[in-house]
């Protein structure tokens, strides 16, 4: 489903509930995150989601494993959007790859 207006934007992403606010908080608390960035890559409409989420419960577990954490905290959210691109990274690997202000 795709939206041509935003007003049929807004609505398409009011009827799926799906909101970046809410994946936020939900990887916040499912995964003790410290650091959340969710981007809506869809123009608004709530189908198509990248995110840079930074967690210690990372830490050793391979890049398959992490996406698997995530997937499984937001399971149902998952389900009802187009796609979702999530870039995990340890506190650690973070600080050395987060933009310097």
């Amino acid at each position: 489903m795709s939206a041509r207006t935003d007003a049929e934007a807004t609505q398409t992403a009011a009827n799926s509930g799906i909101t970046p606010e809410g994946i936020k908080q939900k990887l916040e608390e499912g995964l003790g995150a410290t650091h959340v960035e969710i981007e809506d890559m869809s123009g608004g409409c709530g189908q198509m989601f990248e995110a840079i989420i930074v967690s210690p419960q990372f830490a050793k577990k391979t890049t398959l494993a992490r996406h698997r954490l995530v997937n499984g905290v937001l399971k149902q959210e998952i389900a009802a959007i187009h796609a979702w691109t999530p870039k995990c990274h340890t506190p650690e690997e973070w600080e050395k790859k987060k933009p310097q202000a």
